[in-house]
């Protein structure tokens, strides 16, 4: 059984670019699938992979994965550009601080990175399922779904993800355009840290999602953060021009 599931544009649309996207603690590959199925109605090629293990996890074995599912992918006319990971919360952090080694091959980085939900140093506060799906997440739908899903391990959110991940995530550089996705309601998130790092890049940009939780991609703003992130492929596309841009405005 593979350890990715895909989504693919509309049949007669031309793909747009590559999508790989790397869940979180506790989450499955089932999680994204409404964003998986969003971000592919535009016409971009997704592939959701298996959480990583950040806990003793290797990182050459992770890299190895994403090298794996990205030539996937490849069609007759081989993989298509841009290619860009999606990561939330542990998946977020085990990216960055894997696009910031200086030993990762030019061949292995992608275009762009989402990182989505990067959580802070430290356990999640929950001692219960409903206390961690207050954490996670408002939207029913999403509450819902995590809850008759078999697979996800509840109580994920209490292993806190180790501290020289995230300080590999936070100090050092990607590399390549950045779009940091946080929800300003999200009690895992350190988000001075975040606003530091976001200015410290060359080229990145943190969107703040008002009323948000820790699952930003999923909570009840999940379509305008779809569609921020599919703003944000569009402006890749352009080499990082905006598409629209308001010349003037009274609201």
């Amino acid at each position: 059984m593979p350890d990715y599931t895909d989504h693919y544009a509309p049949e007669g649309l031309r793909t747009r670019g590559t999508v790989i996207v790397v869940p979180g603690r506790g989450e499955t590959r089932a999680t994204y699938a409404r964003l998986s199925k969003r971000l592919a109605a535009d016409a971009y090629r997704v592939r959701v992979i298996d959480a990583p293990a950040v806990e003793d996890g290797d990182p050459a074995d992770f890299a190895d994965r994403l090298s794996g599912a990205l030539d996937g992918t490849a069609g007759d006319d081989g993989i298509v550009h841009p290619v860009v990971l999606i990561g939330a919360d542990s998946g977020a952090a085990a990216t960055a601080a894997l696009l910031g080694r200086t030993d990762l091959p030019a061949a292995r980085r992608p275009d762009a990175v989402v990182l989505a939900g990067l959580p802070g140093q430290g356990p999640g506060a929950v001692d219960t399922w409903d206390e961690e799906l207050d954490v996670r997440t408002f939207c029913p739908t999403h509450r819902s779904a995590l809850t008759q899903d078999s697979q996800v391990r509840r109580g994920a959110l209490r292993a806190p993800v180790p501290d020289a991940v995230l300080t590999a995530a936070y100090d050092s550089d990607p590399g390549v355009p950045v779009l940091f996705l946080i929800g300003d309601a999200d009690p895992l998130a350190d988000h001075e840290a975040l606003t530091r790092t976001a200015k410290s890049l060359d080229r990145a940009r943190l969107a703040v999602v008002h009323g948000a939780h820790h699952d930003v991609l999923n909570d009840l703003q999940h379509r305008s953060v779809a569609a921020e992130i599919v703003t944000f492929l569009e402006t890749l596309r352009n080499e990082l021009r905006p598409v629209i841009t308001w010349r003037t405005s009274t609201w």
